[in-house]
């Protein structure tokens, strides 16, 4: 039976590729959860096809989840994959009914996310030796992350023909492959053509990534991983002692924006969250913000 069921996982691949048009990452994230919950299978059942699982089994199967110490949104993000491949069956008539229907997730607690003061993120920024190639690239790396709030993939995967600066916006590849238009800033666009003019244009590019905006030294897409160090080891010379990573950059920019008093439905858009209940996390990061605002805007704060 186990046969069954690699080949509708070799199937739900090639579904999500082509006719969802999912993005690599998010492929990536489902293969792996469908590989444990198969391992699960594997190691508990000899003979179960997908037409005899019901709601005990994927029961057990979170349960095991859960012995894996595994956090809460980890598990609730294996779940989601988990009913996202049984709709896939019943959509191609394997299954007629669904196994996962009546399963709730784990319950989620909402952290709020760690940020940097305005004055740590002009640290870092300043802390850049720009006598050095590199840091002419990770000048103008920095100041887009921090100044649009991208993501870092959203960040690698930046292309020179989405950067429109006579309109003041990039076009940004988010999740799902889904497009926005997000403002960008003077600094951003002055650091970015300080790298094109003085270290790109001088490059010898890998044809694969001509259009790719930001380069390793040999001419390449930079990885998430090399981002991720970057920013490590500047927060340390920086002498910052919180955990800094480009999402740090990206939850900075989100909380000095509805500090500055923007709505959430702009830094909503500007985030790319399909949902408002994403962004709304944000209002909790800053409770003397909220209670300034009060001071200045309520009647009866007033004296």
């Amino acid at each position: 039976m186990l046969s069954m069921w690699i080949e509708s996982k070799q199937d739900y691949e090639l579904y999500l590729g082509f006719e969802k048009a999912a993005s690599e990452n998010t492929r990536d994230a489902y293969t792996r959860d469908l590989n444990i919950f198969l391992q699960f299978l594997g190691e508990n059942y000899d003979d179960l096809s997908p037409k005899k699982v019901n709601l005990s089994h994927i029961e057990e199967f979170m349960s095991y989840v859960y012995d894996l110490g595994l956090s809460s949104s980890s598990q609730a993000r294996i779940l989601s994959g988990i009913k996202a491949f049984f709709k896939y069956l019943i959509l191609e008539e394997v299954i007629t009914e669904n196994p996962t229907d009546l399963i709730e997730g784990p319950k989620l607690s909402r952290k709020i996310p760690d940020t940097l003061s305005v004055e740590e993120v002009e640290l870092m920024l300043n802390s850049l030796d720009l006598s050095k190639k590199a840091n002419v690239r990770n000048k103008a790396m920095l100041e887009t992350l921090y100044g649009c709030g991208l993501r870092v993939s959203e960040l690698t995967d930046l292309q020179i023909s989405c950067l429109f600066f006579e309109e003041g916006f990039i076009k940004v590849i988010g999740k799902g492959d889904k497009e926005r238009l997000v403002p960008i800033g003077d600094s951003a666009i002055k650091y970015i053509q300080i790298y094109l003019d003085t270290i790109r244009r001088f490059q010898t590019i890998d044809p694969k990534h001509r259009d790719i905006l930001f380069l390793n030294r040999r001419g390449k897409k930079l990885t998430r991983v090399m981002v991720f160090m970057m920013i490590k080891e500047l927060a340390q010379t920086a002498g910052i002692h919180k955990s800094v990573s480009p999402h740090t950059f990206r939850h900075s920019f989100a909380t000095h924006l509805i500090e500055g008093g923007a709505g959430l439905r702009a830094v909503q858009q500007m985030l790319g969250h399909q949902s408002i209940t994403t962004t709304e996390i944000y209002t909790h990061v800053d409770q003397t913000h909220l209670r300034d605002t009060m001071i200045m805007h309520h009647p009866r704060f007033q004296n």
